[in-house]
């Protein structure tokens, strides 16, 4: 039975067409996910289905007596209110404790001082503070807009759990592709003012997805034979002197004047980043206390190169604390760091920095330079926007038209402008949509530098790191080799070990201490894996794209034969085209070697699972 109804429902923002007609039902039990690039009108549609923002036409239809709650993105607070007096505001019902409930949840969700005034809380608090005010309130309809932003991976898995027994609707927007996979049940994707439904997770959503496009592009190509053909046969000489000819010549007007499907661009990121020396990061016993608080405790570490580094951890423990200390913005309280003299930093702030609202786009990254350096060559500040999506007419506008996803990726644009080789990235996956978060995952995995990230997002991680750190509470940091499933793994095999006590492994690779039979029969996560061999999560996902790679670095070396040949007298050129062609044949080779490995693996695999 359907609870929502949009029924034609059409919205324009200036020239901007948001919505063109779309109508949908919501049914009793549906856990709804909202997908579109920044832009397109996610939030304005979980607005007009919460009552709080009207249709330019169309209505929307909501059963007699249903009670909706809404988490905005962007949460804001009552001057002067207690955490406990907002969560519990305006529930009166004699039959059931408010208050309890609101305890619950806030502990959960990781607030500790019921008491404490909002004003006084962070950003991330302040939006935990709102979803718990949300989930506190009966109702029968949760409308999130990214309910997971600023929550840690326990606190994600939690609310997923808890969204999962909800009996009512649900209907959200996040960047988060685990938790719409596991919780969701169905897809509504926005697009150029278009609403599409799919009743699959996420992970069946891309495949109908594509399906969808295909099944468009084959109809409109069939349409464009057709129109060939009438065109023919009008340009024949043919006349409307019957019925039958005349509506011919009609239909042939109107098929002219039809539209053609329209895919989605996708953001398009290509910069180079400057070359990088012998010396990369060191941190040499680094610890960093706020207060009585220790957020970082002695910690010691070299970065190595092209390394691909996870930091997750509690809210607050100091994840943000220790990038900042990387890219200078804080110092520690003991310790030192070295950086390299060749290493570039691009630091992504989780605050996104102060932007001038007044100033236009193009001026923004005007700011970094007027023409920027790709594997192309130079490229303005104009076309670079257009590669991420900013349009002629948006570059032009002041930046406090944009969206908050959008302001994000002009944030994260003016970063990567910068040539940076080593990518300090604080929460990036926050308010970015999920088909930018999948270009720049495929950027970073060919980035030819570092990359430091912080991140609640697992998807992001599995996909990106070699590597993860977990802070603990008391300000240490554990570490463990893989993505985000291979550290899941890892620590339940930890934690699996009856010793009375785990044991606990520094960043430099030496253990606290353990009895020597312990220390002989757990040296180190890897001693520990099943016999069982099995590919993890990356090189799971590398043995599939392995073969395109050598195919297009093979590719890359018989182009920069030929252009050689064409600049044999040109000096200048001809020194660079060559030391383009010894970095990639260096990289092939490095990727050969990586195939005959990941192939070795396989075979070894094949012949254990036929066993």
């Amino acid at each position: 039975m359907n609870v929502l109804n949009l029924e034609h429902i059409s919205k324009v923002y200036g020239d901007k067409v948001i919505f063109d007609d779309i109508s949908c039902g919501i049914h009793q039990g549906d856990k709804i996910g909202i997908i579109g690039i920044n832009g397109t009108g996610k939030t304005t549609f979980l607005k007009i289905l919460a009552g709080l923002e009207e249709a330019d036409e169309g209505q929307v239809i909501t059963q007699n007596g249903l009670r909706i709650t809404y988490l905005p993105q962007h949460p804001e607070f009552p001057k002067d209110a207690t955490i406990l007096s907002y969560v519990t505001q305006g529930q009166k019902d004699q039959n059931w404790n408010p208050e309890t409930e609101a305890h619950m949840i806030l502990n959960r969700l990781g607030i500790e001082d019921h008491e404490e005034e909002i004003e006084h809380l962070s950003g991330g608090q302040k939006k935990r503070v709102a979803l718990a005010a949300v989930l506190a309130n009966p109702t029968d309809v949760l409308i999130l807009d990214e309910p997971t932003n600023h929550l840690d991976n326990e606190m994600a898995a939690w609310l997923e759990d808890y969204l999962n027994r909800f009996k009512g609707v649900v209907i959200m927007v996040t960047h988060d592709r685990y938790f719409l996979d596991r919780v969701t049940n169905k897809i509504l994707e926005i697009s150029h003012g278009k609403l599409y439904s799919y009743e699959a997770k996420y992970s069946d959503f891309l495949e109908m997805k594509a399906q969808r496009e295909e099944m468009e592009m084959a109809s409109e190509r069939k349409k464009q034979s057709i129109l060939r053909m009438e065109i023919e046969w009008a340009k024949r000489g043919c006349r409307a002197r019957s019925t039958k000819q005349r509506a011919r010549l009609d239909r042939l007007e109107e098929m002219k004047n039809s539209t053609a499907p329209v895919r989605d661009k996708s953001v398009e990121i290509d910069s180079v980043e400057t070359r990088m020396g012998k010396k990369t990061i060191e941190l040499h016993h680094i610890s960093k206390s706020f207060g009585d608080r220790v957020c970082i405790r002695d910690f010691d570490y070299i970065v190595l190169k092209n390394q691909r580094l996870g930091i997750i951890g509690p809210n607050g423990c100091g994840k943000s604390t220790l990038l900042k200390i990387i890219a200078g913005v804080i110092e520690p309280d003991s310790g030192e760091v070295e950086i390299g003299d060749t290493i570039k930093l691009g630091y992504f702030s989780q605050e996104i920095e102060d932007m001038n609202s007044s100033q236009r786009v193009i001026d923004y990254i005007k700011d970094v330079a007027e023409f920027i350096p790709t594997r192309d060559g130079l490229i303005s500040a104009s076309k670079l926007l257009e590669q991420f999506l900013f349009d002629p007419a948006m570059q032009y506008a002041p930046i406090e038209k944009l969206s908050g996803g959008e302001k994000k990726r002009l944030y994260l644009l003016k970063v990567l402008a910068a040539a940076p080789n080593v990518l300090l990235l604080d929460e990036i996956t926050n308010d970015i949509d999920i088909p930018t978060l999948t270009i720049l995952e495929d950027y970073l995995a060919s980035f030819a530098g570092i990359v430091i990230a912080v991140s609640h997002d697992r998807y992001f991680l599995d996909n990106l790191v070699d590597r993860i750190f977990e802070f603990d509470r008391e300000g240490n940091l554990t570490q463990y080799e893989g993505g985000y499933t291979d550290y899941l793994e890892a620590k339940k095999r930890r934690e699996g070990i009856e010793t009375g006590d785990a044991v606990s492994f520094k960043a430099d690779g030496k253990d606290e201490e353990t009895p020597k039979t312990e220390k002989d029969s757990v040296k180190t996560w890897k001693q520990n894996r099943p016999t069982k061999l099995k590919f993890s999560y990356k090189e799971q996902r590398e043995f599939e794209t392995i073969d395109d790679d050598i195919a297009a670095l093979e590719a890359r070396i018989e182009k920069l034969d030929a252009e050689i040949m064409a600049n044999a007298t040109n000096s200048g050129k001809l020194n660079e085209l060559t030391q383009q062609k010894t970095e990639a044949e260096a990289q092939l080779e490095e990727k050969m070697d990586r195939w005959m490995y990941l192939n070795d693996l396989a075979e070894q695999i094949e012949a254990q699972n036929n066993n």
